[in-house]
């Protein structure tokens, strides 16, 4: 593991959860009012470029007063980058199916909003990548991890709450991520 150092550049947040809900659904509202407030506070968004939740906060980015080209990252599962829903900016087709879930949670922090297996896999790979680890309290994967460790390890010996922190709503996600987002910067460089 390796500390970074300080980047001028904006943080990238990465948003999983539920593909398969339909806009105007509450997670897909949750999703669209985190992605604006994410760009409000000047974030970046990440996310992996299809339907769904991942459509819902790309959207919201884009209804930020804030919002400027390239603030939507997708990182698509195929090899077409005509396949990212059409709020994202930068659809980056890696063709890697499900192993994209690695480079998705490789951003700065990562927040969970329901989810399958997909998102668990996610969530999994984002514990062992240090993220820090954001999951709302609802049904799916985020809201039975709220609260919650993954595991075992250690993963920051000054942070004995470490965890994935529950929220309820987007002011609790910017509350978090303001407060602990600078304490997470451990980059993972290989298993020991």
């Amino acid at each position: 593991m390796t500390v970074t150092s300080g980047r001028s550049c904006k943080k990238i947040i990465a948003v999983i959860g539920d593909a398969k809900v339909p806009a105007g659904s509450e997670k897909y509202e949750l999703a669209r009012e985190l992605g604006c407030r994410l760009i409000d506070e000047g974030y970046r968004v990440m996310t992996g470029g299809i339907a769904g939740v991942m459509e819902g906060v790309s959207k919201g980015a884009k209804e930020s007063e804030n919002y400027t080209c390239g603030s939507t990252i997708g990182i698509l599962p195929g090899f077409d980058p005509g396949k990212a829903n059409p709020y994202v900016d930068t659809p980056i087709a890696c063709g890697l199916d499900i192993a994209r879930n690695t480079i998705i949670v490789n951003s700065d922090a990562v927040v969970a909003i329901g989810g399958g297996a997909g998102t668990l896999s996610e969530i999994a790979f984002a514990w062992q990548l240090y993220r820090l680890i954001i999951g709302y309290r609802i049904e799916g994967w985020s809201g039975k991890l709220a609260d919650t460790r993954i595991d075992w390890r250690v993963r920051y010996p000054d942070i004995p709450d470490d965890r994935v922190y529950g929220v309820d709503s987007a002011d609790e996600v910017m509350e978090h991520l303001n407060r602990l987002l600078p304490l997470y910067n451990i980059r993972h460089t290989r298993i020991p």
